[in-house]
């Protein structure tokens, strides 16, 4: 398959999927970076690999309206013959029209255990704050489709993980993403190889 990659931020998820190709486990190529933030941590690591990059937001694109902006995205995928989208950190909720393009073949990972702790303003660190005000025991990650709704499409994996008395937002996260590392690419190679349907 060509992935290409939407992140805005540091890029960890995405460094670890391009070392499990660079290790052979993935047989997938990345082949394009899709960023709104043009000085995030992931571009650097696109240059380190390789892999091209394309910035689009609106500060570029400032006088189109919706239906032109969502095609800038779609050209550019389907540019490079892009299979599939792999969400790594994006910040940005997915254009309608890429969505309509790319339906089911699109993916996220979200750090917590899907439905709870979901939805808009559900991001990052404000995730493993939710959980540990919330009180609750268990916590992990969730890879889903990518639909028109926020946190809502299919459930493709969880893993779950345990919150001790001690864990605080920080240290929850840090459990979390050691495990987001290990298993998106885990995911991917499991829709390469067919045994996850998309």
């Amino acid at each position: 398959m060509n992935i290409c990659v939407f992140a805005s931020g540091g890029g960890s998820n995405f460094r670890a999927i391009l070392e499990s190709g660079r290790n052979g486990f993935l047989y997938s190529r990345i082949r394009l970076l899709i960023t709104n933030n043009s000085e995030c941590g992931a571009v650097e690591i696109a240059k380190e690999y390789g892999v091209d990059v394309f910035h689009i937001s609106r500060k570029v694109y400032p006088g189109l309206n919706d239906a032109e902006y969502g095609r800038v995205f779609v050209d550019k995928l389907n540019e490079y013959k892009i299979d599939l989208i792999v969400l790594a950190g994006y910040m940005k909720k997915i254009e309608p029209a890429v969505i309509k393009s790319f339906t089911n073949r699109i993916i996220n990972i979200h750090p917590a255990l899907l439905p709870s702790f979901g939805g808009k303003g559900m991001y990052g660190i404000n995730v493993h704050k939710a959980v540990i005000d919330a009180r609750v025991r268990v916590s992990g990650l969730t890879i889903h489709m990518v639909n028109e709704e926020y946190d809502s499409g299919r459930i493709l994996f969880q893993k779950s993980v345990e919150v001790n008395e001690t864990d605080n937002e920080y240290t929850l996260q840090k459990k979390i993403l050691a495990l987001e590392h290990k298993y998106y690419s885990y995911v991917i190679k499991k829709i390469e190889e067919g045994e996850i349907g998309i």
